[in-house]
């Protein structure tokens, strides 16, 4: 049996206030104020993960009670010391291999100075969420009557680590792949390095997004960043972002916009139990969650996926890992709600309409 720890964050007040509702009538800065100086603590014991292979896989979650504006403000070598206190932690629980969750990663240098510190390996599970997000971006787009070799797919958070995956798998597969970044500078090289795959850099967010059937959200903003009114009818949104990158807004605005959240994967075992509430239905995960259960039902003790640049071929690896231990993508989700076929269909019929009175 394998046996990992994965270590969560609140990603926005409202995981605090669910979690301790007499907190809604205090000031946001004293919460986090105030959490900041709890240390990482076990949240859960997870157990029943059961591959198809007949492996087995444990673990623990380990919660850092920051915020993202707090992981992001902190001095850097002061965050380094938390998450080195919660890795240490995780040894402590006995797990062979650490997951880093949401901005736990984004902050610092994703994963590299802990990995360094840590007697156990470190994985961002940001390979698999690449995967995981490409996947079911292609398959919204299928099922909204696209053809893949005449896309646009706009990647808002090109510069990121998971944007640049998302982009190196995608290059040449697509017909235009339009990389998104704050500023020139951050997307100008990734297009570059992938211009023969119909790569281009783009600045203008909403301009870009507008040219798009898909669009891939993978930005590191800690709010919304794209409203209802940004996208033309029968377009793609997979939001793998949190906090999201587009309004809620859009599910309940825009009928004609397929949304779906990315990176929701179901985990094998009938008796999987994370033994914690974090906002997903039972035997479901995150899909950097999955990359580090993936490895420790592998046996795979190794820092699978640490710093920026992540190649296609090491997406394309732990793909593969996740199909054989029976991890996959669990459907459609639009904002934590099942999408059935029937759902889809409508909004698909209700795009070539509206397409069609423009």
């Amino acid at each position: 049996m394998g046996r990992f720890a994965f270590l969560l964050h609140p990603v926005s007040m409202a995981d605090f206030h669910r979690k301790f509702p007499l907190l809604r009538r205090v000031p946001d800065r004293l919460v986090e104020a105030g959490f900041r100086m709890v240390p990482p603590f076990v949240a859960s014991q997870i157990r029943g993960i059961v591959s198809p292979t007949g492996a087995t896989a444990d673990g623990v979650f380990v919660v850092l009670p920051w915020t993202p504006r707090l992981l992001l403000e902190t001095p850097w070598p002061v965050t380094l010391r938390r998450l080195e206190q919660a890795g240490r932690l995780a040894q402590t629980q006995g797990a062979q291999i650490l997951g880093l969750g949401a901005y736990t990663k984004i902050a610092g240098d994703r994963g590299v100075s802990l990995n360094e510190r840590l007697r156990i390996p470190v994985t961002t599970g940001n390979s698999f969420t690449a995967a995981t997000a490409v996947e079911g971006a292609l398959l919204g787009a299928e099922r909204m009557g696209h053809r893949r070799a005449e896309l646009t797919v706009a990647i808002v958070g090109a510069s990121g680590a998971i944007g640049g995956a998302c982009a190196r798998v995608l290059a040449g597969d697509v017909g235009r792949l339009l990389l998104v970044g704050r500023n020139a500078e951050g997307v100008a090289p990734l297009a570059e390095e992938l211009r023969a795959g119909g790569a281009e850099a783009r600045t203008d967010l909403r301009g870009a997004v507008a040219e798009a059937q898909v669009v891939l959200c993978v930005s590191s903003a800690t709010e919304e960043i794209l409203s209802a009114d940004d996208f033309r009818p029968g377009t793609v949104v997979c939001d793998v972002a949190r906090p999201r990158n587009v309004s809620a807004a859009l599910g309940s605005r825009r009928d004609d916009v397929l949304v779906i959240d990315g990176g929701v994967i179901s985990v094998p075992g009938t008796d999987a139990d994370f033994g914690l509430n974090f906002g997903f239905p039972p035997r479901t995960a995150e899909a950097c969650i999955a990359e580090t259960i993936i490895l420790a039902l592998a046996g795979r003790w190794e820092s699978f996926t640490l710093g920026k640049d992540i190649t296609a071929e090491r997406v394309r690896e732990i793909a593969a890992l996740g199909r054989k231990h029976g991890l996959t993508v669990s459907g459609f989700r639009r904002f934590e709600r099942a999408l059935t076929d029937a759902d889809v269909d409508a909004i698909r019929d209700r795009a070539e309409r509206n397409r069609r009175s423009a």
